[in-house]
């Protein structure tokens, strides 16, 4: 295979605007219900007391996640019409819409749920890393509508040698399942203590 495409995300610094999850629903015309890139967030922690004085201990941090173009697709692996394709020059995973027929293997299997089904086309359909801006020289819409410049995309290679190998936090599956193609510059409560 040649070069592995990636997203980077870094953690630390997303402050849940959503606008790169709604700039893919814009992209790709997605019915009501229908996320390509979804952004989640988690809180939690305690309150403690101190004398008179109450002291906050709690967090808050995002995800936001789309097809992770995963080096080991499980829903390639499960699509039975092998309608779910890995390019071999850039590890992107897509779907060829006219080979797909709905039987929805790839959402079942998928650990991220980045397969969606349409019951108006009975198709699936996912993140397909916007091959066409791709081609045009333009970054994935998620990317460039990213306000606070979070989100990135290159080589999974390069991206581990700038950002390092962490590629989840909590809140996701284990990288083990797929081998996303995603790096990740956490939030500090992100990370198993």
């Amino acid at each position: 295979m040649g070069k592995q495409l990636a997203f980077y995300f870094e953690q630390k610094h997303c402050v849940g605007c959503k606008t790169c999850q709604i700039a893919c629903k814009d992209k790709n015309d997605l019915a009501v219900g229908q996320l390509f890139r979804k952004v989640n967030e988690f809180e939690g922690g305690t309150y403690e007391r101190k004398g008179a004085a109450v002291i906050p201990n709690i967090y808050a941090f995002w995800l936001s996640i789309s097809c992770n173009h995963c080096v080991n697709p499980v829903c390639v692996e499960h699509c039975p019409t092998a309608a779910l394709q890995k390019r071999s020059e850039d590890g992107i995973v897509y779907i060829e819409q006219d080979r797909c027929i709905g039987c929805q293997q790839c959402v079942n299997y998928c650990p991220y749920d980045a397969p969606q089904y349409n019951p108006a086309t009975q198709k699936v359909g996912k993140c397909d890393f916007c091959r066409d801006l791709l081609s045009e020289g333009k970054a994935p819409a998620c990317v460039s509508s990213c306000p606070l410049r979070v989100l990135d995309y290159g080589t999974l290679d390069v991206l581990r040698q700038k950002y390092g190998a962490l590629n989840q936090t909590n809140g996701m599956p284990s990288a083990d399942i797929t081998q996303p193609a995603l790096v990740i510059t956490p939030h500090r409560d992100a990370i198993s203590k």
